[in-house]
């Protein structure tokens, strides 16, 4: 087979150890990076009042419909490109980056409207609350408006990944990062020259970070991904390659848009106690994020490795690749379970919390950060499957996890026992219960591709 590039060779010629690091540390870093503007976002909003940091929190659902098709497809994209540069089919190869672009710009036509249209109807169908509305409305009409930076900005930055890259795409996430990072501050609370804008500040500072990702990605692909650059500039639709896309990239679309969804009727439940259980549930959701981000850079770094190895016939250098990212990530939550435990009330301060939401907080969170090495092996093992061929597994698992067992677990917690202190056990349960049934459908994979028995070659 020729290879034509040195950085696709790299993945399967290189210890699969050495290929990890180089492929997942920098998507770690970057990951990394983008949830800590998040949680600071949140703690400079909580600045405003607890009513500003309830809106936040309830639209974060909202925006991570942008994030669940953005990711999703382009981890389809990533996935289905690098089997074709495995496989020689730069016909094919060339088909998902055009497919993929046209997607793209459908996908920012459909959140342009519903910013204009839908984010106040949200709203005012989840509280009554006249602050918490008008805040909520702007944050997330704005989210939604420019909502193209952030769903080109990960496509571009999966190309780089796909194309053994990684290093360039951390670049590149890092400085919308950044952006956000410095611009938070000044437009919220009016620092130097800039205007005071409040929570309308938080969110362009937010998409501000978006497009200057979007840009810098875009322009590093131009100097640096060869095998991309021509169809950059190419649009086009192929029912084929969307389908492909779509077969890999669906079940991570259905987890994180399942996630919004939930998320949303979880906060319709936790409202009937006060909007301070719905403002804590919004700061677990972002230190779960934030735990999670080594997590997802290692499901960014493995998939074109597994996705590429399994395309020219590598087993053995599958095999090891789930082997060594499901201990490291593993390994990781586990510290951080331990570490957070001890320090619940140091996080709630970090976002002004008030005496009674200190209260609801410590409880939800001790018992919530018990989750995060369970959540970690499920979802690395659920991308392993998906990656390669069996992303019916992973989307059972998502279900379960994003849906059924979730919020089946507070609906059920909730009207039994009606406690506050009670109901985040519900998040426990979901976790422990999917754990199980995955460990099931992974043994089943195993079989399924031939890897319990494959011996790695000398």
């Amino acid at each position: 087979m020729n290879h034509n590039d040195d950085k696709m060779k790299m993945m399967a010629e290189l210890p699969v150890r050495n290929v990890l690091v180089k492929m997942s540390l920098p998507m770690m870093i970057s990951f990394f990076i983008q949830a800590l503007y998040n949680i600071v976002d949140s703690m400079f909003v909580a600045r405003i009042s607890e009513n500003a940091l309830t809106a936040v929190s309830l639209a974060f659902p909202m925006q991570q419909i942008i994030t669940a098709l953005a990711i999703g497809s382009a981890t389809g994209v990533s996935a289905v490109w690098s089997r074709k540069m495995g496989m020689n089919d730069k016909e094919g190869a060339s088909a998902v980056i055009q497919t993929m672009t046209g997607l793209c710009l459908i996908f920012s036509v459909f959140f342009l409207l519903l910013g204009f249209f839908a984010a106040g109807p949200l709203y005012r169908f989840q509280t009554n609350v006249e602050e918490i509305a008008i805040y909520g409305t702007t944050y997330l009409s704005i989210n939604w408006i420019f909502a193209f930076g952030s769903i080109f900005s990960k496509y571009y930055e999966r190309l780089l990944v796909s194309s053994g890259r990684a290093t360039l795409s951390m670049l590149s996430m890092a400085a919308g990062a950044v952006f956000n990072l410095i611009f938070d501050p000044l437009l919220i609370f009016g620092i130097g020259f800039f205007p005071e804008l409040g929570i309308a500040g938080a969110a362009i500072a937010t998409i501000g970070g978006q497009i200057f990702s979007m840009i810098i990605a875009f322009l590093l692909n131009l100097r640096y991904n060869h095998p991309v650059r021509r169809d950059l500039f190419r649009l086009g639709f192929k029912m084929k390659a969307a389908a492909d896309i779509f077969r890999v990239g669906l079940p991570s679309i259905i987890t994180m848009g399942l996630s919004s969804v939930v998320s949303f009727f979880i906060n319709q439940i936790l409202l009937t106690y006060s909007t301070t259980a719905t403002a804590v549930y919004g700061i677990w959701i972002k230190l779960q994020n934030f735990c999670y981000m080594p997590v997802f850079g290692l499901n960014n770094g493995v998939v074109p490795v597994l996705s590429y190895n399994y395309g020219i016939g590598h087993k053995d250098r599958v095999k090891e690749t789930i082997r060594l990212s499901v201990g490291a990530g593993a390994v990781l939550m586990l510290f951080l379970m331990v570490v957070l435990e001890l320090i619940p009330n140091v996080i709630l301060t970090l976002f002004s919390a008030s005496d009674y939401m200190r209260s609801v907080g410590i409880i939800c969170l001790r018992i919530c950060i018990l989750t995060l090495p369970l959540g970690a092996v499920t979802m690395l093992r659920s991308t392993a499957m998906q990656a390669l061929d069996h992303a019916r597994y992973t989307l059972f698992l998502n279900l379960m996890r994003q849906a059924v067992l979730l919020v089946g677990s507070f609906a059920l917690i909730s009207a039994i026992f009606h406690d506050q202190d009670l109901i985040w056990f519900a998040v426990l349960f979901t976790e422990a219960v999917t754990f199980i049934v995955c460990c099931f459908l992974y043994r089943k994979f195993q079989q399924d591709l031939g890897l319990t028995s494959y011996q790695k070659k000398d």
